[in-house]
């Protein structure tokens, strides 16, 4: 595609710098902004570059521990199952112990993940990120003392609590440092670690039967105990690691409450870099401060509901994978013995992994067309489901081959999601828009996951019978819900072509009021978000 030049950038934020209206000496004072300057292209990849080696890594980590915490009770099932010393056999767990343990997490997860976003969205975004993961490896090492179901249950509850807010904080914070159309492949990055964590937990789990009995603790015990002691010691460490919000060029971080007793940590980018940040994103340097009001309005924009029906089908379909997939694998084939059901099950998220590299640097190169990717991904869930469902018992292998489809598809689905939703309700809403949008879509899409873990497999005692037919009607229930997933996102494409999605009257980033109509573009990243990037600008076609 053809980028804005950078003349026209700094030609068209200086014309909106000249706008200002606001006579008050102290709002001008607070909001004052360096002159525009020029910049290229090339110096915008280097910025964004840059900010990937500081964010993603730390991203990346967290979220592979707090995958691997929430998890790893599927793998606990079936550990050492042949001696007794399973989870299920241990603590004596019904069927239905099982399933409403599991729904649990979600109910809590539901219940506070919009209102841990928004405390985010005033507090510090680094500080609260470390809160999460510092929470979830209490809890998760607190697994090691469950003796009986209620307290099960009650840890679940309370892991929900904890680690909600997390996903979509993640998609909130990559926003005050990326522009939307550029955050697809970042969430795909690090979302690859839920896959890497499903697959490695499932390896990692097959060394931990080995020492079961040792210091006189079962096999499962040893791997809530050393992952949630990991995940402490992460969390403590992302106060140095994750950059604060950006602060435009000359002003000086102010730390006051709590946060002066807090480490400093860096400032995700200094000189030049910085200016040239500012004057891509400028929009994220200074938003308005929202109001109960400009909430309300979020939460009764339409479009929300698309995006959730979207998100209800694949993340549904994506937990009872991560949840139920070594029971999934056992009915394949009963003879399975319990480290064979570990190491089976990884290969699916490595297909996962593969899906989410090819396909997410993809979408936001065409970031318009992003129902289409989602939609061909999630058929391919079908596909994967509709095979495990009806290919013949006698070939165990062609149903496993249904859940690596279903792996491949899951990949790209949630991430996507994810960025059009930041895509549509930050340019609508703001700040605000993104931090409730993302929270409300993740949250309430996540009913997915409590209807997959309490309703669906083993949840439902006479689907979950052995034979040829287990599981039947909890995949066709499953297809059905992710067919409603493509219908919303082709309904949520063609609404908006006929709608738009364009911004309500709100302050601009200086401070004056835009008109809906106006057409001025708040930074120079919007101006190239007008257009597809395309296969520009690929590593074969950048000049030496």
């Amino acid at each position: 595609m053809a980028y804005a030049s950078a003349e026209g950038i700094a030609k068209a934020l200086s014309h909106r710098d000249s706008s200002a209206s606001d006579d008050d000496p102290a709002y001008q004072e607070a909001n004052a902004v360096p002159p525009a300057m020029e910049y290229d292209i090339e110096h915008v990849e280097k910025v964004y570059r840059r900010l990937d080696f500081r964010i993603i890594p730390a991203f990346w980590t967290l979220y592979f521990l707090c995958s691997a915490i929430r998890s790893n009770i599927g793998l606990a099932q079936t550990m050492n199952a042949d001696v007794g010393h399973d989870l299920v056999t241990v603590l004596g767990l019904s069927p239905k112990d099982i399933s409403t343990a599991l729904a649990l997490f979600y109910v809590s997860y539901v219940i506070f993940d919009c209102p841990s976003n928004l405390i985010m969205s005033k507090l510090s975004p680094r500080v609260w990120m470390a809160r999460i993961v510092f929470a979830v490896g209490i809890i998760g090492a607190s697994f090691t003392a469950v003796r009986d179901a209620w307290s099960l249950k009650f840890l679940r509850f309370l892991l929900g609590v904890v680690i909600a807010g997390m996903w979509p904080g993640m998609a909130y914070y990559l926003t005050l440092f990326y522009p939307p159309s550029r955050t697809g492949k970042r969430i795909g990055q690090y979302f690859t670690a839920a896959q890497v964590s499903a697959a490695v937990v499932g390896l990692v789990s097959a060394g931990f039967q080995l020492v079961d009995g040792r210091g006189g603790l079962y096999g499962f015990q040893w791997m809530f105990l050393i992952y949630g002691i990991v995940a402490i010691i992460v969390g403590i460490a992302l106060l140095w690691w994750l950059p604060d919000r950006p602060l435009p060029p000359g002003q000086s971080r102010v730390n006051t409450g709590i946060a002066r007793w807090l480490p400093v940590t860096p400032e995700a980018l200094t000189g030049k870099d910085a200016l040239v940040h500012y004057e891509d994103l400028k929009r994220v340097y200074h938003p308005r401060p929202w109001t109960l009001k400009d909430l309300l309005n979020v939460l009764v924009d339409w479009r929300l509901w698309p995006l959730t029906l979207m998100y209800f089908g694949v993340v549904g379909v994506g937990i009872g994978t991560q949840l139920y997939g070594t029971v999934i694998i056992h009915g394949i084939n009963p003879k399975f013995t319990g480290v064979q059901l570990s190491l089976l099950f990884a290969p699916i998220w490595i297909m996962d992994l593969i899906a989410i590299l090819l396909v997410t640097p993809i979408s936001d190169r065409f970031h318009h067309l992003r129902p289409f990717f989602f939609s061909a991904a999630t058929s391919i869930q079908i596909a994967g489901l509709l095979t495990v469902t009806f290919a013949p018992t006698s070939n165990p292998w062609a149903r496993y081959g249904g859940l690596l489809l279903i792996g491949f598809g899951l990949g790209p689905t949630v991430p996507i999601c994810m960025t059009w939703t930041n895509e549509i309700f930050q340019r609508r809403h703001g700040e605000v828009g993104v931090a409730a949008a993302s929270a409300l879509v993740s949250g309430l899409g996540n009913l997915g996951s409590i209807t997959t873990t309490y309703a669906l497999y083993t949840g439902w005692p006479a689907d979950a019978a052995p034979g040829p037919y287990q599981y039947r009607n909890s995949n066709l229930v499953m297809i059905a819900i992710l067919a409603v997933s493509i219908i919303s996102s082709f309904g949520m494409f063609i609404a908006l072509r006929i709608v738009g999605d364009k911004p309500r009257n709100r302050p601009n980033v200086d401070g004056n009021s835009t008109n809906d109509e106006s057409g001025l573009p708040q930074d120079g990243a919007a101006l190239r978000e007008a257009q597809h990037r395309g296969f520009g600008r690929m590593w074969w076609s950048r000049k030496p």
